[in-house]
């Protein structure tokens, strides 16, 4: 067997789909399904039951691709070695950011990774929580910045900053002449959500509970609405269409000046963004990699990128 053959038994198994695993080995299906059925006749086992529409991976194929993505990880670590040995800090660093994060956070940290580590690009994919805690197991990437809570993993952990909410309400709204909001009183509006997958969904339902029961159905206290990303309900927000909370690095530099210090006529925006009094809703960012992940000074390099950026309003952690 080799290395490559267990690289595609690897990705049959996460995509269920012999195309779309060729696909994500850049090769091509036939050449992928032929690799695949010489292992299986070499091993003398069925790693897949095949169908028309899936592929199933049957229990004795389960335990050979774990063992595959660790021999996979062990002779990602032989080649980590060697160039460790060159530069620790050489070669492209996988990262992957929660979509909440990732508009706000990526793109001073880009720029201080470039003045910082040059040589270490920054190979960058958004996505859910739970899609990349799967593809930090896998080796598919190398680290990622996540909102706690989230399952444990086995998974080395650094706290970066704590980051806290802000309600953001349409200009035009009464609440928009306060300097300041309670969780009680946003019971009473019409919020607008993230749909179902964003952790950060789950982190405003913390805040507003009540809107648990109500945010897929059109009774209870207000109908709340769904949308795809901060930025689009923030849209929805300038409209009038109801309110949200956002993350502090959500909250644009002009507006977080004057929101609650400043009530001037003059704030070129269409959302008032309120902090919250009192208990403040706040959510831990941290930085997540492999225990087996051995580039250490990469992980440190990016740490102290992090840090290196602006950040306002959070809480740094070290």
């Amino acid at each position: 067997m080799t290395l490559t053959e267990l690289k595609y038994i690897v990705a049959v198994a996460r995509e269920k789909h012999f195309g779309r695993g060729a696909e994500a080995c850049h090769v091509s299906q036939p050449t992928l399904s032929v690799a695949v059925k010489k292992l299986e006749e070499e091993l003398q086992v069925k790693l897949f039951e095949r169908n028309a529409n899936e592929i199933t991976i049957t229990p004795l194929g389960e335990e050979i691709v774990r063992q595959a993505q660790s021999v996979l990880e062990q002779a990602e670590s032989i080649r980590e070695i060697a160039r460790r040995g060159k530069d620790p800090l050489a070669g492209s660093l996988r990262l992957g950011v929660i979509y909440t994060i990732g508009p706000y956070l990526l793109p001073d940290l880009v720029r201080q990774n470039i003045e910082k580590t040059p040589q270490m690009p920054l190979v960058l994919q958004e996505n859910f929580t739970v899609k990349l805690l799967e593809e930090l197991r896998t080796g598919e990437i190398d680290c990622a910045i996540l909102a706690e809570p989230f399952p444990d993993s086995n998974l080395a952990i650094a706290p970066l900053y704590d980051e806290p909410f802000m309600a953001a309400v349409p200009s035009s709204h009464a609440l928009a002449a306060r300097t300041s909001v309670t969780a009680e009183e946003l019971k009473k509006e019409t919020l607008l959500l993230l749909g179902t997958g964003h952790c950060f969904r789950d982190h405003v339902l913390e805040v507003c509970p009540e809107f648990a029961r109500f945010s897929s159905s059109a009774e209870g206290i207000n109908k709340s609405f769904e949308g795809s990303s901060l930025e689009t309900i923030k849209h929805m927000v300038a409209a009038g269409m109801g309110i949200t909370l956002v993350p502090r690095l959500g909250v644009p530099k002009e507006a977080l000046a004057l929101s609650g210090q400043d009530m001037s006529a003059n704030q070129p925006s269409y959302i008032r963004y309120l902090p919250f009094e009192g208990h403040v809703p706040t959510r831990r960012v941290v930085l997540a990699w492999r225990r087996s992940f051995t580039r250490y000074e990469a992980i440190a390099a990016l740490r102290n990128a992090i840090y290196a950026c602006e950040l306002p309003g959070v809480i740094r952690l070290s």
